[in-house]
């Protein structure tokens, strides 16, 4: 079996992430490996945004701030403090163009496989990664905060650093529960 196919294979979600984060020189090589996504015209619809430090304690307090108003006093914590579960996260932003052929939901999907890609990137590298979405993701607070113009949208909070304690293997489907030939 190939390192591309055995890396997908051993790819996992992992929660529980610890510094050091990736240092440039492993990010910029997994952001180049992002650009390899499919991506019809060549329009590289995304960009990503960087946050590490005292970064991810102002995003914390962004999220904090979009919390509804009857959010609980813990619930408002739990958003602030999210941010911190990592020592640095990505912000994945689908940031269509304007393009006859390839309306906005495609150019999206391209951003989510660029995002799968540097994830795959990192860990190859020896760095967990744990895409997260959720409220935050939507709320136009955070997005106006992170200085998304209006068509953009955030497809992924990628947390990242090094595996603290990594988390058991996840049950995988056989293939044969989701594939089927068709016409049956």
């Amino acid at each position: 079996m190939n390192t591309i196919i055995r890396a997908i294979l051993d790819r996992s979600s992992e929660p529980r992430l610890k510094a050091p984060a990736p240092p440039r020189d492993v990010l910029e090589l997994a952001l180049a490996c992002a650009a390899r996504a499919p991506d019809h015209a060549l329009l590289r619809p995304w960009r990503y945004l960087v946050v590490e430090g005292a970064g991810l304690e102002r995003l914390g307090e962004l999220f904090e701030a979009s919390a509804p108003e009857d959010a609980t006093d813990a619930q408002r914590e739990k958003l602030r403090k999210s941010p911190l579960r990592a020592p640095m996260m990505l912000v994945a932003i689908a940031s269509p163009v304007s393009h006859p052929k390839v309306p906005a939901h495609e150019q999206a999907y391209s951003c989510a496989a660029a995002t799968a890609y540097l994830e795959l990137a990192l860990q190859a590298e020896g760095y967990g990664a744990m895409w997260r979405t959720g409220a935050v993701a939507e709320s136009a607070q955070v997005r106006e905060g992170l200085g998304l113009s209006a068509d953009e949208s955030i497809v992924g909070f990628i947390y990242t650093g090094t595996v603290d304690t990594p988390k058991p293997a996840v049950p995988r489907p056989a293939v044969s529960e989701f594939v089927e030939d068709w016409p049956g």
